[in-house]
């Protein structure tokens, strides 16, 4: 029910970036088009021993002087309420400072996983000096050198081990899950009891299964759609006020229990680089997108207006050109259900399964309209493609050489699978294997 959520908290400049980068660096390349994932990217996928988790990096808070151990605080208190498991991440250069001491008092309290990592231990002297942490009483200190790669693979198999338990089978739902995301005050809330208002008929607010949250659970029609960590929406976190960061963990933990996204965003502002960051987030974590552009009764809106606002649209979302949007007002009810009903309908999308027969097809009419560029004057051959089982679709496509084909084949295999087949509203993964995998 969707990957655990591992939060890196820490002073600025222990090295929280670098360690981000480390851990889900293997799978940058494959989203690196993408907002968000490269300067600016602070949520990512890694996987370790065939378990994959989400890591979040709540960096970026290098506050004017004297805030920092306020700052670091609270990004502590985010991450022991969003996060599943706390990287504790400490400078084995520098050694203790009060500052470490406060937070380690305040994750002691938890009864989240912990784990204490001491950064920049690049020699012996180092791994010496990172002895000193066990003072903070948080067990097993973890010493490494992010930069270098020193000891990760360690640290790794420490998060591993205390990854919450896989079920043994998922239970099958006919719920649709549908996160409500986007930036601060673009009206989440208000679309939220609007879309739950519109209905009359909520069922229950049940705890969420990863977490202290709450769901909202609604009947549309013969539908029964999961409302994804509503709590969030409602809760005005005081740990949240005024540092965007924190709520990214919050929206992370929605993405990764989703089936479909609805993005808000507000008309009266524009599309700020947070919102296309969101989507890339969506993206990665596999799940269907609807754009709702918030507060248009707000804004002027005769046909100029909206050309002008789907041309933006379509530039700042250039990426996801697939995704479909909708010009929505919480407070008036416009499109709000209809925005639902999008939602409803990329859930259908993403649940259907393609013949392995069409997709041969498919392949064959695909590589004789415009064969695979060779490979180091080496010809790339494709032997077969299906469909895996997978929430996001995927499809699985064999050659003989995976690392000779080039990221724009790929992109055009997508495009091909796109206009033969409905995949509207949703990304779609593109696996390559060895021929004799």
């Amino acid at each position: 029910m969707g990957r655990a959520v591992v939060a890196i908290v820490g002073r600025p400049n222990v090295g929280k970036s670098t360690l981000f980068n480390r851990l889900v660096g293997e799978r940058r390349a494959i989203v690196e088009d993408l907002p968000g994932t490269t300067r600016d990217r602070l949520y990512g996928t890694a996987e370790w021993n065939s378990r994959e988790f989400s890591v979040v990096d709540t960096g970026g808070l290098d506050l004017p002087k004297g805030e920092m151990a306020t700052a670091v605080r609270r990004q502590a208190e985010a991450a022991i309420e969003e996060a599943d498991i706390v990287l504790f991440l400490v400078d084995a250069q520098s050694g203790l400072i009060p500052v470490d001491h406060e937070v380690a008092d305040r994750l002691r309290r938890t009864r989240k996983p912990i784990v204490l990592v001491a950064n920049k231990a690049d020699s012996w002297r180092g791994e010496a000096q990172a002895g000193e942490f066990y003072a903070l009483g948080l067990g097993e200190v973890h010493a490494i050198s992010a930069l270098a790669g020193h000891g990760t693979g360690d640290l790794l198999d420490a998060i591993v081990r205390v990854l919450p338990l896989e079920p043994e089978t998922e239970p099958e739902s006919k719920e649709a899950r549908i996160a409500i995301v986007g930036r601060p005050n673009v009206g989440k809330s208000s679309f939220l009891n609007a879309l739950a208002g519109e209905e009359r008929a909520v069922v229950s607010e049940e705890p969420g299964t990863t977490r202290d949250t709450l769901d909202t659970t609604i009947v549309h029609g013969d539908r029964t759609v999961r409302l994804v960590d509503t709590a969030g929406i409602r809760r005005r976190g005081r740990i949240e006020q005024g540092i965007e960061q924190y709520a990214l963990l919050r929206t992370v933990h929605a993405l990764e229990r989703a089936d479909v996204a609805i993005l808000l965003i507000d008309a009266a502002q524009g599309i700020a680089a947070q919102d296309t960051h969101i989507a890339g987030y969506a993206i990665e974590a596999g799940v269907g997108v609807v754009l709702a552009v918030n507060k248009w009764d707000a804004v002027e809106h005769g046909e100029e207006e909206t050309a002008q606002m789907r041309a933006l649209i379509a530039r700042e979302f250039h990426f996801a050109s697939w995704m479909g949007h909708r010009f929505v007002s919480a407070k008036t009810g416009r499109n709000v259900v209809a925005t639902l009903e999008d939602a409803l309908r990329i859930v259908d999308v993403r649940a259907q399964r393609i013949a392995t027969s069409d997709l041969h097809r498919l392949l064959i009419e695909a590589i004789a309209a415009h064969p695979p560029p060779s490979d180091r004057g080496r010809q790339v051959r494709f032997r077969h493609v299906t469909q895996a089982r997978a929430a996001t679709p995927t499809f699985v496509f064999f050659v003989d050489r995976p690392e000779g084909v080039h990221f724009s084949y790929r992109r055009y295999l997508e495009n091909q699978i796109r206009q033969r087949f409905e995949f509207d509203g949703t990304p779609i993964r593109i696996e390559l294997r060895g021929s004799r995998d």
